[in-house]
């Protein structure tokens, strides 16, 4: 996954947790993998490490960490992409004293909690992080790559990025008409938590088999054992909504 290109740091340090929280913020209408090696570009060059820092962000100015983000085109935006990222810097030295571990301890780990304090109550201090998509990747992102663990789970919905839609619909879970409505992401979320109820499997479980089989070009599909073809016929009860 794009991610995976990281500096490897200590799963639970504050700075593992910045590091997957504020590239995180404006990867939005872009290719993922160029986004995350770059902005590993960035985290190991002297020169723009700081800018994994909301401290340091805020001591150095808005100029200084626009020409920052712009070496390796972590922001492509030079004006708006710096402003979301100075946003969340602000948000989290003032509030948490700079560390994003806080506020999911703060929450109880839960993902209501989280996702509601940050995509309803206070928003407008979360900018991008709390789009419908992005939330829940970035709490996913943390699930994998962090040493967090959370209450509600299951409340996880898959990040329905135009990928996941994309193979949400090759799979028949969402019609042709919601694959190209407006809310063809809240259908996408809806499809899944209907269809993985009451089994073993979590909506966000799906991400990354989903998003990978969409970026490859949708290459045949072979189901292992006769269990899946088993609950593929008991589950569909979305399509024909």
């Amino acid at each position: 996954m794009p991610e995976d290109q990281n500096p490897h740091l200590e799963k639970s340090s504050a700075e593992n947790y910045l590091y997957f929280t504020l590239p995180m913020a404006l990867n939005y209408q872009r290719n993922s993998y160029t986004l995350w090696e770059n902005a590993l570009k960035t985290y190991e060059d002297p020169q723009t490490n700081f800018v994994f820092s909301p401290k340091e962000c805020l001591t150095r100015g808005v100029e200084e960490v626009r020409q920052a983000l712009m070496k390796y085109k972590v922001a492509l935006q030079p004006q708006k992409q710096t402003e979301i990222w100075m946003t969340l810097c602000r948000t989290l030295v003032e509030w948490y004293d700079g560390d994003i571990r806080k506020l999911l301890d703060e929450m109880d780990n839960d993902v209501n909690r989280i996702r509601e304090w940050i995509q309803v109550t206070h928003r407008k201090q979360f900018p991008y992080l709390a789009g419908t998509k992005i939330c829940n990747y970035w709490m996913y992102v943390l699930y994998q790559y962090t040493d967090r663990t959370y209450q509600n789970l299951e409340d996880l919905t898959v990040a329905a990025d135009t990928h996941v839609c994309k193979a949400t619909y090759r799979l028949g879970l969402i019609t042709e008409e919601q694959f190209s409505s407006s809310h063809v992401q809240q259908d996408v979320m809806d499809a899944w938590n209907c269809f993985l109820k009451d089994t073993p499997y979590k909506p966000i479980d799906v991400h990354t088999p989903l998003w990978l089989w969409s970026r490859n070009g949708f290459p045949e599909l072979v189901f292992s054992h006769q269990k899946g073809k088993e609950i593929a016929n008991e589950k569909c009860c979305f399509s024909n909504r």
